[in-house]
């Protein structure tokens, strides 16, 4: 539809593996009748979406996911708390405000885990662990540190925008009717990949029809069935929240340690810091180690990142790794790339060669093969 540059395709299978790495996908939200509202174009909705602008907002939102990821036994209990956010249902309380404050408590088993920032400082605090990091933001800094930075993940209308700001003549969107989100009228806009290498089915995306803001994000498996992604409000509200609701104080006993963030970050906005290292260790002296290249376009992109320390994930070096458990029962598949393990789900497929590739996506796994078979090594 030409909506955006070429050089953006990648976000849209980028932005899912994005949601699904540290979100996961939202339960039953939208019950009532669909409300009736005046008919609107999907490039009129488009438009509005991309041009929708507010200064603040605050609610509750919900996420629950099911990928079809089997099961790791012996999963080291930092790993864990990954491949939780991969299944399950959450919530998560939110807040923003322009241009740089938010604030994201995510509420699970009793435990609290909360990132705020409110411009000059971000914290994150884990109520489990009674451990709290401070973060002293260089002035003028437009962006919070990386490490605190999960409430892009939290927000339907980030995730959203990143979806359709994407949209090329790979995808097919329409307006397909209207419904119910946190008691706000919305309009339904669905994309539908046109190729049959991506293991997304459709999403839609919920827009809220005084705002255009969008309310909620859904992705459907191309196997069909239940959702395999979805993210959103169960309330919300559009008035600006107070500057106190992005300050923290740490409750009494909580250990906190104070750092001063760097005035760049060198990751990506949407790599976790938290988890990447152990799941992606870098090789010594390997300068491209750890940073992802994007392999192909629009929904049948793939992710490549190198040096990772495949040894300790499939047993080579004579010890089980964190994943070895799952590798040691996955086919193992060769070509022009050379050799590894393949795994897949309904959703995700990724490819762990021999020489320390790891190669993700939203893909078939023959669609993997494919871009593992035009990489870079």
């Amino acid at each position: 539809m030409g909506v955006a540059q070429r050089s953006r395709r990648w976000l849209v299978p980028v932005a899912a593996v994005a949601v699904v790495a540290g979100v996961g996908a939202i339960g039953p939200v939208m019950a009532d009748a669909s409300p009736k509202l005046p008919n609107i174009s999907a490039q009129d909705l488009l438009t509005k979406v991309q041009s929708a602008k507010i200064d603040g907002l605050s609610g509750t939102v919900q996420s629950s996911a099911d990928l079809g990821l089997p099961a790791i036994p012996g999963m080291a209990p930092g790993t864990r708390e990954l491949t939780d956010l991969l299944s399950g249902q959450h919530t998560a309380r939110v807040a923003f405000a322009t241009p740089d404050k938010a604030r994201v408590s995510l509420l699970d088993n009793q435990a609290e885990q909360l990132w705020t920032t409110d411009g000059k400082s971000a914290w994150a605090y884990d109520s489990s662990k009674r451990e709290a990091t401070k973060l002293t933001l260089p002035a003028h800094s437009a962006s919070t540190p990386q490490k605190t930075r999960p409430q892009q993940n939290y927000n339907p209308q980030a995730v959203a925008k990143q979806f359709l700001a994407a949209i090329d003549p790979s995808t097919q969107v329409q307006v397909s009717g209207t419904e119910k989100v946190a008691g706000r009228d919305a309009y339904k806009l669905k994309l539908v990949p046109k190729t049959d290498k991506t293991t997304v089915g459709s999403v839609t995306v919920a827009v809220d029809s005084k705002t255009w803001v969008p309310l909620d994000v859904t992705v459907m498996p191309r196997s069909g069935g239940n959702p395999a992604v979805e993210l959103g409000f169960t309330s919300v509200s559009f008035d600006v929240p107070s500057a106190s609701s992005f300050t923290f104080t740490p409750p009494a006993g909580v250990k906190v340690t104070e750092q001063k963030a760097p005035a760049k970050s060198g990751l990506p906005k949407q790599v976790n810091p938290k988890t990447t290292p152990k799941l992606l260790p870098r090789k010594p002296g390997s300068a491209n180690a750890g940073k992802p290249t994007v392999i192909g376009t629009g929904w049948d992109s793939v992710v490549m990142i190198r040096g990772a320390q495949t040894a300790d994930l499939t047993g080579g070096n004579g010890k089980l790794g964190q994943l070895g458990q799952l590798l040691a029962k996955a086919p193992t598949v060769q070509g022009p790339w050379g050799s590894g393990k393949i795994v897949t789900s309904k959703m995700v497929s990724a490819l762990i060669t021999n020489d320390g590739r790891i190669f993700a996506g939203l893909v078939t796994p023959d669609t993997l093969q494919a871009a593992a078979a035009k990489a870079p090594r």
